[in-house]
């Protein structure tokens, strides 16, 4: 017997150890022969705690990394930190820090953190995206993409806070307010840095059908988000300017033209801006529209407003026909043309705005059941169907219409088939310090210069002053004022800094080479390790991050740096953890701390008694107070008890309910795992062996069955369901112990077995009973155990009973069993001694584990 289990002392003897011994550090040169395997996690943002989100995510990939050595893998397993961004800033001006040491104080704070979980990672690759030595290569990298026409500048519309002087990500604007400073938002149109994506659009979709490893529902969220649509451009020329000029348009919906009721334009269209020089209203409707934000959703659900201008169009099918044209606030220059035309009866958008202006509506799609929009509706009809009202589509499918459609208007010129793309151009410039540097100087006499390789990296300021609005790299005193590379006249550094979107899409690749001074990675070290085989996070980067990071390998490829085109091979989403809200009478949410359940079920509050209202379970968030400290789990629990829950209960892309009796039962299970292996390691150390009996042969039958339901789950990526199976083992191995008869050999293999599948999850607890039970080496560089897959068979079948060849029962039989005892069972059957009725067997036909036929 143990000594009572004391994780403190465990988990700190073998944190030491992996760390004074590198256990899990891979050489930066590893043979070529090795079967290499790479699980990377997202790069996490060092704010400085973990949450229980950051426990769940980072313990599934420890998981994978422990399983894959275990199953003789060179498994790359490093860690990093997304170090640039916002928060820091927010910290400085907060709390009167420099955001490079609020930064890498939290990196340090967290690096503790993760080890005190004790998870695998390769520390000797560790890097910060801020790191001078990591942001030299991405200048580089983005240099490389400037020469290949990939990056570029150009004016666009934003998200302008003019509080605090800077742009804002669609995800910053709330109710068209600045997520920070409350100020209403407006558009600006900036110069920004580009990197054409859309350079890519359809080999971004084609090669989605090939990332058979990934979640479906990401790969439909990536199709969606580049949006392909194949329609049609269509011209409709302005009324008086004797068919010079047109309003261009893009629709995916030719065959409803008949239904065009007016034409909507950007208030930064060329039009709407030249009318706007004559036409004082119009110019402050402009300058309304520019209020609120940019993205698409914004737009969406803001309120549609127009101004009709002194305009009109001609339909492209009739000339005689005039279109009245607006000013919209719901149009965006940047999207299409900066144009849209309006069919009001079968686009819910368009139909808000007829009803508002009092404009013609005309239904012209009809569905087999006769239904279609009419007077009075307020919904649009925006079903599939045939043609009506259009003349010569008259009768036609929609599908029928469309084809029709851009034959005409081909005829006529003023038209033709199209394929665009909802996906744009991504813009990474971002008015802050805390970021990458752009490496651009403007110069008076030689306009924009890319600073030179060997000046590489344009470095940020130590410290800077965040008493003034905007980009503290602005107002910077000397800073930004620098020679010109080419002219050595005085010139001006760009103050904007890339979107930490950038750090982030390429930082799979630095670990894999992160020492390299002279290049950003070493391409065959990354075509060694890469694809990365499992890459694990949440979804909600199933958009942003996934699809910038497939897009920057592409581009990498593109310039040389690499063959590899996808990044990721495997992607597991993992779900969020949740727990159920609290909140007291005064409608104030209360921390789970602050709140005690009563035997009857309900629950108070703990310093004063009073009801408690418990709602429903939620995404662990601070606002509603429903968080769970990991550090205050990790004091009272330990390491292997948090990291067994958060595998336990869901399937790993599933949504994780927390609750406090599901760590106590974790452990409870941790103690039971420490205590079994106690028991069984005195055992063998006192008992007189026996012989491998029937009972052996059945408790070892049932081990490797569930070694086999183990590592299935594993390959499955099930992990609760392992985790199920560990429980099962523990239960099975308890119960031979207690038999009278035990066969020491039997019981140790077993024992041995159950350390190595509990590895992965407890590797603490494992490693120190591995250690004690005297197996020899790491239970870490163990071979994965085997099934024997003759144990999988069952020792049972039912076996089918004629008479004359009728069926007339079965009976259920163990394998093991001779003909003799099964005819002595059968004809004992009672049911089988009144059909025969003292008959006298002629013959006996058997076949083994199938059929007995008696003959009479």
């Amino acid at each position: 017997m143990f000594d009572k289990y004391n994780f403190r002392v465990v988990e700190k003897k073998w944190r030491c150890y992996w760390d004074q011994h590198k256990t899990y550090e891979v050489p930066i040169d590893v043979k070529q022969d090795k079967d290499p395997y790479y699980v990377l996690e997202m790069f996490p943002y060092p704010s400085g705690r973990l949450h229980m989100g950051h426990t769940r995510n980072y313990t599934i990939g420890d998981v994978i990394a422990r399983y894959s050595r275990a199953k003789g893998k060179t498994v790359l397993h490093p860690i990093g930190w997304d170090s640039f961004g916002l928060p820091a800033e927010n910290a400085a001006i907060e709390q009167g820090v420099q955001p490079k040491k609020w930064t890498y104080g939290n990196i340090d704070s967290m690096r503790e953190q993760f080890q005190e979980l004790g998870f695998s990672f390769d520390w000797s690759r560790e890097f910060a995206s801020s790191d001078p030595e990591y942001y030299k290569q991405e200048q580089s990298i983005f240099l490389r993409f400037l020469e290949k026409k990939l990056a570029y500048q150009k004016e666009s519309v934003v998200n302008w806070d003019p509080a605090e002087n800077t742009v804002l990500a669609n995800e910053q604007v709330i109710d068209g307010k600045g997520w920070r400073s409350g100020v209403s938002i407006e558009r600006k149109r900036l110069k920004q840095w580009f990197l054409k994506i859309t350079h890519f659009s359809e080999e971004l979709l084609e090669a989605l059908g090939e990332l058979k490893g990934w979640p479906e529902k990401v790969r439909i969220m990536q199709e969606n988000w580049i949006g392909k649509s194949l329609g049609s451009k269509v011209d409709f020329p302005i009324v008086g300017d004797g068919e010079k000029n047109s309003i261009s348009i893009f629709t995916t919906r030719a065959d409803t033209l008949y239904g065009a009721s007016f034409i909507a334009i950007s208030p930064s269209h060329p039009i709407a801006k030249e009318q706007a020089k004559s036409d004082t209203k119009l110019a402050a409707f402009v300058q309304e529209c520019k209020k609120g934000g940019v993205s698409e959703e914004q737009l969406e659900t803001a309120e549609k407003i127009g101004y009709r201008i002194n305009i009109q169009v001609k339909h492209p099918f009739d000339p005689t026909w005039k279109i009245p044209v607006y000013v919209a606030n719901y149009v965006l220059m940047d999207y299409g043309t900066g144009a849209v035309f309006a069919c009001p009866a079968h686009d819910q958008r368009d139909l808000e705005f007829a009803q508002k202006y009092d404009l013609p509506i005309i239904p012209v799609v009809q569905g087999k059941d006769g239904k279609t929009w009419k007077p009075g509706d307020v919904k649009a009809y925006v079903e599939e169907g045939y043609l009506i009202n259009s003349h010569f589509l008259n009768g036609l499918s929609t599908k029928e219409g469309k084809r029709k459609s851009i034959e005409v208007l081909e005829e006529k010129k003023l038209g033709e088939e199209q394929t665009v793309y909802r996906l744009r151009d991504w813009g990474v410039s971002r008015q802050r310090y805390w970021g990458c540097p752009i490496p651009i100087i403007y110069c008076n006499a030689c306009g924009r210069v890319p600073v030179p390789e060997k000046d590489l990296p344009v470095l940020l300021p130590d410290e800077v002053d965040f008493s003034q609005p905007g980009n503290p790299l602005n107002t910077h005193s000397t800073w930004k004022h620098v020679a010109c590379p080419e002219c050595r006249e005085p010139a001006l550094r760009e103050t904007d800094t890339f979107d930490t979107f950038f750090d982030s899409s390429w930082y799979f690749s630095r670990f894999c080479d992160p020492k390299n001074n002279e290049r950003p990675f070493d391409p065959k070290k990354t075509e060694y390790w890469m694809p990365v085989d499992n890459y694990i996070g949440g979804i909600e980067h199933a958009v942003l991050h996934l699809l910038y990071a497939r897009f920057f390998t592409r581009a990498m490829n593109m310039c040389g740096y690499t063959s590899l085109k996808e990044p990721f091979k495997n992607l597991l989403t993992q779900g969020m953890v949740c727990h159920e809200t609290y909140k007291s009478q005064n409608g104030k949410w209360l921390y789970p701390t602050e709140v005690e359940r009563q035997k009857d079920g309900k629950y108070i509050k703990i310093d004063d008694g009073t009801p408690v209202c418990v709602g429903r379970s939620e995404k662990m968030s601070k606002s509603k107070k429903n968080t769970v400290d990991s550090s205050a789990i990790l004091k009272t629990y330990g390491a292997d008890t948090a990291r067994l829950f958060v595998m336990s209960d869901s399937p790993s892309d599933r949504n994780f309910d927390w609750s406090d009796e599901g760590v106590q039962g974790s452990w409870r299970f941790v103690n039971k795992v420490w205590r079994l292996s106690g028991e069984i390691l005195s055992f063998l150390e006192r008992a007189v062996d026996k012989d491998k009996d029937e009972l052996a042969k059945f408790f070892e039958r049932k081990i490797h069955k569930e070694l086999f339901n183990i590592t299935k789950a594993f390959d499955d990526r099930h992990f609760n369901k392992a985790v199920a199976g560990l429980y099962t083992m523990a239960n099975n191995m308890q119960g031979y112990l207690q038999e009278k008869s035990v066969c020491k050999k039997i019981l140790k293999e077993s024992l041995k077995i159950f350390l190595q599948v509990c590895a992965p999850f407890i590797p603490h607890v494992a490693s120190e009973l591995w250690e004690r039970c005297g197996f020899g080496g790491l239970v870490d560089w163990e071979e994965w155990p085997l099934y024997n897959s003759e144990f999988l068979m069952s020792d049972e079948c039912k076996i089918v009973i004629q008479i004359n060849g009728k069926f007339r029962g079965a009976l259920d039989i163990k394998k093991t069993e001779r003909k003799e005892e099964i005819l002595e069972r059968v004809m004992a059957l009672e049911n089988i001694q009144r059909l025969l009725d003292g008959k006298k067997l002629n013959k006996i036909v058997y076949v083994p584990e199938k059929i007995i036929n008696l003959v009479i």
